[in-house]
């Protein structure tokens, strides 16, 4: 992990379709580096979990630029997890700045930001925030999926 990573990426216990264990969490910074950090470690994540990560990168993208751009809070980080349960995805994304809620607007069409939140609408089967212990806030997003073929009987086997 580089500079930018604070703490260190676990993988927990919550049972996958397969019945593996699908669970990914980790601190970074928040900064564009950290986002940007997010959505590359996530993507590395759902590949090696043999599941789609398309719409996922998006989702992950804008919820993580979020949290760097407008619940940031200097010297404090935001926390990416991951998991699976059955055939959903959730991805949830916790800042500091319980103070400052998302609220998705339609945005000016000629400005040059302001779609994150309709574009995760727009690619997430549900979403929403959740009041965490003050300061925190967590964004999240389901998106539903195919659940892959097993590959192996055994949990953990990763093909190089």
């Amino acid at each position: 992990m580089n500079q930018q990573t604070q703490g260190t990426a676990e993988h927990g216990t919550r049972p996958g379709p397969d019945g593996c264990v699908r669970n990914f969490t980790v601190l970074l910074s928040s900064t564009p580096r950290g986002a940007r950090l997010a959505r590359l470690l996530a993507v590395d994540t759902l590949r090696n979990w043999g599941l789609p990560h398309e719409r996922a990168s998006h989702v992950i993208a804008e919820l993580a630029a979020n949290a760097a751009t407008h619940g940031r809070l200097p010297g404090r980080s935001f926390r990416l997890t991951l998991y699976v349960i059955g055939s959903t995805l959730r991805i949830e994304v916790t800042d500091t700045r319980g103070d400052r809620m998302p609220d998705p607007q339609v945005p000016d069409p000629a400005a040059e930001s302001g779609r994150g939140l309709v574009l995760v609408e727009a690619l997430a089967d549900r979403w929403g925030v959740t009041e965490g212990w003050f300061p925190r806030k967590t964004v999240w997003a389901e998106l539903g999926f195919t659940p892959p073929e097993p590959a192996s009987s055994r949990c953990g086997d990763i093909d190089d």
